[in-house]
């Protein structure tokens, strides 16, 4: 499992988190994430293994799916209402 460095979003994840009322649940399980604790976000890869895109929770209905870059870097790429 790849070590979480540094998290960054693309352009229209953030304002799609602040529409939502999101954005403070976000930001909290990043930091959540970046300390190491990554069973209490659930963060894994998704299916089928192997396809480089990672996901984490960012509350029981919505979580936030990305992947590495070439220096180590997570990028969130979208917010998945996953129900």
């Amino acid at each position: 499992m790849p070590n979480v460095s540094a998290i960054i979003e693309h352009k229209d994840v953030v304002p799609y988190l602040k529409s939502r009322g999101l954005f403070k649940q976000y930001k909290k399980a990043k930091q959540i994430l970046l300390f190491g604790d990554r069973l209490r976000v659930l963060f894994k890869e998704r299916e089928p293994q192997g396809s480089g895109i990672w996901s984490f929770r960012v509350n029981k209905q919505f979580r936030a799916i990305g992947f590495f870059s070439e220096n180590g870097t997570f990028i969130v790429s979208r917010i998945d209402n996953h129900q």
